[in-house]
């Protein structure tokens, strides 16, 4: 019947389109994680679309039972004659791109080749291979055009301008979302405004332990060289969102400050590095070079 098949044609397509639709990857990520209720659709329209198939198969099976054998035959034969007029023209498109000779005309392409009985036909080659290789060439054109007499980007240039791309994309990410800084990502602000934030936050919550001008008081002095957990932007992060040493360390601030305040603190805390306060703090800890982090 012409209503399965069409069940059969409509199932195929919306598979297919939730396919491509589901892995496509979104800016948040793949589509499957994004809309995951699509899955859970498409597998109610395809177990409805089998659903009635299998329920009108099981009516025509009835129907056919209950016939007299001649209208039986009758039934089955006007069922053949459907099956071999649906999808007709593909079936036509189909023969005429396999080029092929009907088994009637044979006669017209066997060559003289006879092998113990076994004989050879000279059939064209496919339309489709004929097609594809003739695509094939124009492309090889194309590609050889492209490439070697427009300089066209070398994979190489392609991959540093998708790279080039991405870090931009970072950075306005980082730019939008200030509190997803991290110790592995966090980097050194120089910028007049992040300084003055960071200074009155220092001032704020920092200054008790260290004086206001940072030569150290409860905490160590922060305008040497020397650093008890480690210098550079990554290291001094780290030490004020998770805290100092145990029990005798500084607290975490990571809750009572945002990552981007936190960053802003700590990138003033390296700047007053080699800064002159009045009756600093000895030593502590070790000299952090550069090139440590």
């Amino acid at each position: 019947m012409k209503t399965t098949a069409y069940l059969r044609i409509a199932g195929f397509i919306i598979l297919a389109l939730a396919l491509i639709e589901l892995t496509v990857e979104t800016e948040s990520g793949w589509a499957i994680q994004e809309y995951p209720v699509i899955w859970w659709i498409l597998a109610v329209v395809l177990i409805i679309a089998v659903a009635i198939e299998v329920s009108i198969a099981a009516l025509e099976n009835m129907v056919f039972r209950s016939l007299k054998p001649d209208a039986q035959q009758h039934y089955t034969r006007l069922k053949i004659e459907n099956s071999d007029k649906q999808f007709l023209g593909l079936k036509r498109f189909y023969k005429k791109m396999l080029n092929q000779k009907p088994i009637e005309k044979e006669e017209e392409i066997l060559l003289d080749h006879n092998y113990d009985g076994i004989k050879e036909l000279d059939n064209d080659l496919p339309s489709w291979w004929l097609y594809g290789f003739y695509v094939s060439i124009v492309f090889a054109f194309v590609y050889m055009a492209y490439y070697h007499i427009f300089d066209g980007d070398t994979q190489r240039e392609e991959y540093l301008a998708e790279v080039a791309r991405a870090n931009e994309e970072i950075e306005a990410y980082k730019r939008e979302n200030p509190d997803l800084i991290d110790a592995s990502s966090v980097e050194l602000l120089t910028e007049a405004s992040d300084l003055k934030a960071g200074e009155e936050i220092y001032m704020t919550s920092c200054m008790a332990c260290h004086r206001a001008d940072g030569g150290g008081a409860i905490g160590p002095n922060l305008t040497d060289e020397h650093w008890i957990l480690g210098g550079g932007i990554s290291n001094v992060f780290q030490t004020i969102s998770e805290g100092g040493r145990d029990g005798k360390g500084m607290v975490a601030w990571k809750s009572e400050l945002s990552a981007q305040e936190v960053a802003q603190v700590a990138s003033y805390v390296l700047s007053l590095e080699g800064t002159n306060p009045t009756d600093p703090k000895g030593p502590e800890g070790d000299i952090w070079e550069a090139d440590s982090e």
